[in-house]
């Protein structure tokens, strides 16, 4: 169980800011944004700009094993523009 965090378009495609969802404890990065897209579908529009920040430090999606602890803090981020 982690406490899911959505920002910006992230959380304007999800339909809200944060929420808690049940997911494996051993998980690649990849898997665990695929987990979080069967929850919320229209997520998967920013698959290739989204970074994860998995107790607040940036994962990219890819292969890497995450080890996720119960009450752990996921962040959705999606790229942000700015100068």
């Amino acid at each position: 169980q982690v406490s899911v965090l959505y920002f910006a378009r992230s959380a304007e495609l999800a339909g809200l800011r944060c929420e808690t969802l049940w997911v494996p404890r051993q998980v690649t990065s990849l898997q665990l944004w695929e987990e979080i897209v069967k929850v919320h579908p229209r997520l998967a529009v920013i698959r290739d700009q989204v970074v994860f920040a998995v107790r607040q430090e940036y994962v990219l999606l890819g292969d890497q094993l995450l080890v996720l602890q119960p009450g752990d803090e996921v962040a959705i981020i999606p790229p942000i523009s700015g100068g």
